[in-house]
């Protein structure tokens, strides 16, 4: 039998007006009638843009590829699902009797399914403000550490730091072009690394945003010369 999903409201800190939303979050499709597939679609967007703006606001000098990054690493299907085991969910999910018993309560999937549409139900329920206030309290863990790991050393000081313990030359940055108006400028940069004559080039709104997708680009270059597995930032 599963938990009373009203003890999940007050752990989520929400007080649901409509108590069927999360009722039909809480439902594997496996039992008849309404069932938390909808939902599941409308919170996964709600996750993707709620986490997308928090990282936005908080790496100003990330380029789009390591924003996107990021944010997968946040909102993956695993991650998903160890946010719903730390929150117990699975001991508040109706699954019908073969799904139960082949142990939907523990699936990876099923997991990730509820959450996303546990934060629809919110949002559906409450408004944005506070669908937005429950996934980032569920998430601020996660949060908290990979963005730390993300701003605490910017491509150029990882770089700088990489060949300054192998002894090597200091990397250096050419501008190459300037676009547009002096209030939209766009930056073309070249990283040049002159031991061994690498070369990677990056762009951007400004020159350091540029300069650091240059040597984002380097450490990447360098890591997979190396032969070390590139790793997601």
């Amino acid at each position: 039998m599963s938990a009373d999903p009203g003890r999940l409201a007050r752990v989520l800190g929400c007080r649901f007006r409509e108590k069927r939303l999360l009722v039909q979050a809480l439902t594997h499709r496996s039992v008849p009638g309404e069932n938390n597939e909808r939902l599941e679609f409308l919170g996964d967007a709600l996750i993707g843009f709620v986490i997308a703006d928090v990282i936005w606001e908080r790496c100003p000098d990330a380029d789009e590829g390591r924003l996107s990054r990021l944010r997968a690493s946040l909102v993956k299907r695993e991650s998903l699902a160890a946010l719903a085991r730390d929150m117990h969910l699975g001991d508040y999910l109706r699954l019908g009797a073969g799904e139960a018993r082949a142990g939907g309560h523990a699936r990876e999937s099923i997991l990730a399914d509820a959450l996303e549409a546990v934060f629809a139900a919110v949002y559906l329920d409450l408004g944005f403000v506070s669908a937005r206030h429950v996934i980032l309290s569920v998430f601020r863990d996660s949060l908290d550490r990979i963005l730390a790991s993300a701003i605490s050393k910017d491509p150029k000081t990882r770089l700088q730091e990489l060949l300054q313990r192998d002894k090597r030359p200091l990397p250096t940055y050419e501008v190459l072009q300037v676009k547009g108006s002096d209030h939209a400028q766009h930056f073309e940069v070249r990283c040049m690394l002159a031991d061994v004559g690498e070369e990677t080039d990056g762009e951007g709104t400004s020159r350091r945003r540029a300069e650091q997708q240059a040597a984002e680009r380097m450490l990447r270059l360098l890591a997979v010369e190396a032969g070390v597995q590139v790793v997601p930032d």
